[in-house]
C-alpha cells in the first residue's frame, strides 16, 4: 500500500493540474450538535488560502446552501457549491417551493429541521432512540417519494431533495469538464460524498480521502485511497499539500 507521502505525491508533483474537491461537515469542519455552530478552524482556513494561491482549483462541495457555506469558509478563491451539486443544475430551482413547503408540513421538530434552499435535512443527532427517531423519520421519507422527491438517510440524518439526478459527483465532473486537471483529491465524511468519489475513480492520479466518524458509512473507506479518523488529521493533511 502507498504511504501517505507517496499518495500526495500524486497532488504535489504538479499544483498546476491538480484539483481538491472537499466537503464542509466533518471534513473541514467538526461535526457539532447545532449546525448553525459548525466552522472551520482558523488554521483550516489559513491553509485553504495558502493552496487556493498553489493549486490550480480548490472547491468546497456541501450539502449546505452555498451562500451559508461561503460565509462559514470566507477564504477568496474557493469555488463553493452548495446543495450536493444542485445548485449547478437549472432544473432543480423550480423544486425550492415544494421543498420548503414539504418542510413546513412536516411532523418533525423544527429546531430539528434545517431548509437548505433546494433541499432540507431532518437531524436526529439529539435523539436519545436513534432507532425510533429512524421508525418516524421512514415515514416522512414515505411521504417525500410519494410527493416525488428524493429521500436518503446521512450521518443522523434524514435529507429529502428534488429529483434531478444531481449530486456531488456530478458537480465534480462539472468543475472538471474542460479544465485540463489530471490530478484530483476529494475528501468527504458521508454517504452523499461517495458520488464524488466515485466521479474521479477513474482518474490516474487521484487521492480520495475517507474522514471516518463511528456513523460514517463503511463502503466509504472502500472506495477511498486513505483514510483518516478526524477533521484534526485532515488538516493535518492539508499541510502537506
Amino acid at each position: 500500500m502507498a504511504t501517505t507521502d507517496a499518495l500526495l505525491a500524486r497532488l504535489t508533483v504538479a499544483p498546476g493540474e491538480a484539483a481538491i474537491f472537499l466537503d464542509f461537515d466533518g471534513v473541514l469542519a467538526p461535526i457539532v450538535e447545532r449546525p448553525e455552530d459548525a466552522f472551520p478552524p482558523a488554521e483550516t482556513r489559513e491553509q485553504l488560502a495558502r493552496l487556493v494561491g498553489r493549486y490550480a482549483l480548490v472547491a468546497v462541495v456541501s450539502g449546505r446552501a452555498g451562500d451559508d457555506v461561503r460565509e462559514r469558509v470566507a477564504v477568496d478563491g474557493v469555488v463553493i457549491v452548495g446543495s450536493h451539486g444542485l445548485e449547478l443544475d437549472r432544473q432543480a430551482d423550480r423544486w425550492r417551493q415544494q421543498i420548503a413547503d414539504f418542510a413546513g408540513a412536516a411532523a418533525w421538530p423544527p429546531s430539528e429541521i434545517e431548509l437548505k434552499g433546494l433541499s432540507v435535512a431532518f437531524h436526529f443527532r439529539h435523539r436519545d432512540d436513534e432507532a425510533a427517531a429512524v421508525v418516524e423519520l421512514e415515514a416522512i421519507a414515505e411521504i417525500a417519494r410519494d410527493e416525488g422527491l428524493v429521500a436518503r438517510f446521512g450521518r443522523r440524518v434524514l435529507e429529502v431533495l428534488p429529483p434531478v439526478g444531481s449530486n456531488k459527483g456530478t458537480a465534480v465532473r462539472h468543475l472538471l469538464e474542460g479544465a485540463g486537471l489530471t490530478r484530483v483529491l476529494v475528501a468527504g465524511d458521508d454517504t452523499t460524498d461517495l458520488d464524488a468519489f466515485r466521479a474521479v475513480e477513474t482518474m490516474e492520479h487521484r487521492l480520495r480521502v475517507a474522514v471516518l466518524a463511528p456513523e460514517s458509512p463503511a463502503e466509504l473507506a472502500e472506495h477511498a485511497e486513505l483514510v483518516l479518523g478526524s477533521t484534526g488529521e485532515f488538516l493535518e493533511l492539508l499541510r502537506k499539500l
